[in-house]
C-alpha cells in the first residue's frame, strides 16, 4: 500500500467509525468525538484525493470536512 492508499483508508475509515458508532448509538451524533472524527477522517481523505488529483472527491470531502467544522463551532457555541 502506497502513501496516498494509507492516508486515504485512514480518512475514510474514521468517517465509517464515526457514521458505525453514531447509527448503533455508541457516540451521539451532537458530540465533539463524532464531529472530530469526521473532520479529521474527511480532511485526510480530500488531502488524499488532492494528492491523486481527483477533483470530485476533493469537492466531496473538502464539503464534508468544513460542514463537520461547522457542526463542531456550533456545538462548542452552544455549551457557553
Amino acid at each position: 500500500m502506497n502513501y496516498n492508499d494509507s492516508i486515504g483508508t485512514v480518512g475514510v475509515s474514521l468517517i465509517l467509525l464515526a457514521y458505525i458508532l453514531n447509527t448503533f448509538s455508541f457516540i451521539p451524533k451532537e458530540g465533539k468525538l463524532f464531529f472530530c472524527m469526521n473532520i479529521i477522517g474527511a480532511g485526510l481523505a480530500c488531502y488524499t484525493s488532492m494528492l491523486i488529483n481527483y477533483v470530485p472527491f476533493i469537492v466531496l470531502e473538502g464539503a464534508w470536512c468544513l460542514v463537520s467544522v461547522a457542526g463542531f463551532i456550533k456545538l462548542l457555541l452552544n455549551r457557553n
